[in-house]
């Protein structure tokens, strides 16, 4: 008995530590929207700094998902996960004692990169942890759990920290956690790597920074006219890096994705759908705090309440949805969930003008809508690839989801700098053009993906 049970308690100690990591990853990640209006204030943040206060993280996990699983793989998962742990808190700090917005969204740049060797060598840890069946099964699902915990429970603990002190709290508070984190764990995780590491395309991950980079300044720069030189150039500039590192990844011998993969429609709708949930959910979500608190001069506590109703319902609905019946191709949960969410926004902006209160209802609505989406496309994305490429499926996933997260705030910015109800009309719209745009591939995609 006591052999048995001291493996199981070594186990559970892993998952408590990588589940504690990645809940403080994804809080760091939402924690900012419901305190940038007095964030922007104190720090004096021009109207593109505040676009990139929210973005800047987004940026930093979504240039290194794809290359961080190599990484960890290469060098050891429990080197990586602790290094990004204590990257974390380190960035948090730097956070907390940021005298200009420019130092915070390097700040928070640097909290992307270390959050991506967080999530990438977090999975690793626990599937080494765990033996294959239903105990790895459990635990990988409880890991995931925890990211849409984080991300429902951050603007509380940003408006909790501001109660006690100001929006520097939080950071503090989160720093001195995260360095608790990075101690504890050492001792605690197995040094574990892969039997065939794959080695890292660093040029591909120089092309695709600079690329998403260039694409970023010129989605945020729109704001001031998407005609103008400073808008357009760049644009044109990201067009370029991406066909080079297209081209790049067609040559390499071991690439970060295999681009053969987009000839399956399923994972062609299962990164499509991913990149059109950050554009047209996650977005326009993520910027709406800020619009609510701007035009109708609510407090951040209200609209944490409401992120938090919206984030805790997706979370909700993604963790029952694993034991709902599953279509064969999951193209009737991304539509469903892509109407519930315009749906839910609806119901939100007809009750823009009335008590905050009022738009709960909407919210939760539109939270259904991204629970579903949610936990459909983690299934696309690793069902549809061939079993050794299952992380690759993942990570090109995420990345997707990341990339158009960042999209979404800053067309959403553009588009309604200050009124939540035009903030609203874009996610409705960017979401309904998302669910009839990815029609068609839901059909061909019908035969191809498992049961």
């Amino acid at each position: 008995m006591t052999g048995t049970s001291e493996p199981m308690t070594r186990e559970r100690t892993v998952l408590a530590v990588v589940c504690a990591a990645t809940l403080l990853t994804l809080a760091d990640y939402t924690a900012p929207a419901v305190v940038l209006p007095t964030l922007a204030a104190e720090l004096h943040a021009t109207a593109t700094a505040q676009v990139w206060v929210l973005n800047g993280i987004t940026f930093g996990l979504a240039v290194l998902l794809l290359p961080a699983g190599s990484v960890a793989d290469d060098y050891g998962r429990r080197r990586v996960f602790v290094g990004g742990v204590a990257g974390l808190s380190l960035a948090m700090a730097a956070s907390a004692l940021a005298p200009t917005a420019w130092v915070f969204v390097g700040a928070r740049v640097v909290q992307g990169v270390a959050g991506a060797a967080v999530l990438a060598a977090g999975l690793g840890l626990v599937a080494d942890a765990f033996p294959p069946g239903p105990h790895r099964i459990r635990a990988a699902a409880t890991w995931g759990s925890m990211i849409g915990l984080g991300i429902a429970v951050g603007p509380l603990l940003a408006v909790a920290g501001g109660h006690v002190g100001d929006w520097r709290t939080f950071y503090w508070g989160a720093a001195v956690v995260g360095l608790v984190l990075a101690v504890a764990s050492r001792p605690v995780l197995r040094e574990s790597r892969a039997e065939r590491p794959r080695p890292i395309d660093w040029p591909g991950v120089v092309l695709l920074g600079a690329a998403l980079a260039a694409l970023l300044v010129g989605a945020t720069n729109g704001r001031t006219g998407w005609l103008r030189t400073a808008t357009v150039l760049p644009i044109v500039l990201a067009l370029v890096l991406f066909g080079l590192f297209t081209l790049r990844e067609t040559r390499t011998g071991r690439p970060m994705i295999d681009l053969t993969l987009f000839r399956r429609p399923p994972f062609l709708l299962a990164t499509l759908g991913a990149l059109a949930t950050g554009v047209a959910v996650i977005g326009p979500m993520t910027f709406l705090p800020t619009a609510l608190q701007r035009g109708n001069g609510w407090t951040a506590a209200h609209t944490a309440v409401l992120a938090f109703v919206w984030a805790f319902t997706s979370f909700l609905v993604g963790l029952a949805a694993r034991r709902m019946r599953t279509t064969e191709h999951g193209g009737l949960e991304l539509g469903a969930g892509f109407l519930l969410s315009a749906v839910g926004s609806v119901l939100a902006l007809v009750t823009v003008g009335h008590a905050w209160g009022w738009m709960l209802p909407g919210m939760a609505v539109a939270g259904i809508g991204a629970g579903l989406i949610n936990a459909t496309l983690p299934r696309l994305a690793v069902g549809t690839v061939p079993p050794d490429r299952g992380a690759m499926g993942s990570g090109a996933n995420n990345t997707a989801r990341y990339v158009g997260s960042a999209l979404g705030v800053a067309v959403t910015a553009s588009l309604a700098p200050a009124r939540p109800g035009e903030a609203l009309v874009v996610g409705i719209v960017l979401g309904l053009v998302a669910a009839l745009a990815l029609t068609p591939l839901t059909a061909r995609a019908r035969v191809l993906v498992p049961a």
